[in-house]
Parts: structure tokens; sequence; C-alpha cells
């Protein structure tokens, strides 16, 4: 598996464990009903199985670098569905959690 399939699969998680928990926020808090939490079920089972499919066998490793994906991920979505606007530490926390990620994930020897 190439280091482009490896970031795909991250960012497709990334979208159904982040996207499955705002449904589950939106059936719950803003009571929108059993519907979106039904989805949001669904949606956050999926990010487990695309999880499994990361070529790194070590379960530890590949959570702890989707960890950094997810803080990325959660701001980026919080801008475009909710408007949110993040600030400057928003943005640089984001990405030395990104660095974080290509370290554990695509260090030399590692190989996606």
């Amino acid at each position: 598996m190439t280091t482009v399939q490896s970031v795909a699969l991250f960012a497709l998680a990334a979208l159904a464990e982040i996207g499955g928990a705002w449904l589950m926020w939106q059936g719950i808090r803003e009571q929108r009903g059993l519907l979106f939490i039904a989805a949001g079920v669904i949606a956050l089972g999926l990010y487990g199985a695309i999880a499994t499919l990361q070529p790194d066998a070590n379960f530890g490793r590949i959570l702890a670098a989707y960890g950094g994906v997810f803080v990325a991920g959660s701001l980026l979505w919080g801008m475009v569905v909710d408007g949110f606007a993040p600030d400057r530490y928003d943005v640089a926390g984001a990405l030395i959690c990104l660095v974080g990620v290509a370290v554990i994930m695509y260090a030399p020897g590692r190989g996606a």
C-alpha cells in the first residue's frame, strides 16, 4: 500500500468517525431524532472497519496516528459544517498533530 492510499484511508476514517459523532450530536443534543442517531451509529461502525484496512499490523500505532488526523479533521469539519473559525493556536495544534502522524506512520523504514 502506498502512502497516498494510507492517507486516503485516514481521511475516510475521519469522515466516518467525525461525521458519525456529529450525527449523534445532532440526534441527541439538537433533538433531531432517532434517524440521526442510527446514522451516527452506522458511520461510527464504518470508522472502525476502515481503520482496520491500514497496512501496519499494530493497532496502537494506527490509533495513535489516527488521533492526529482526528484533531485536524475535527477542526476542518467544524469550519465546513458548523461555521467554526479556528484561531492560530487551533491551526498550529492541528499542524503539530499532523507532523506527529507523519512521524508515527511514515518515518523511514515504516513503509506504508
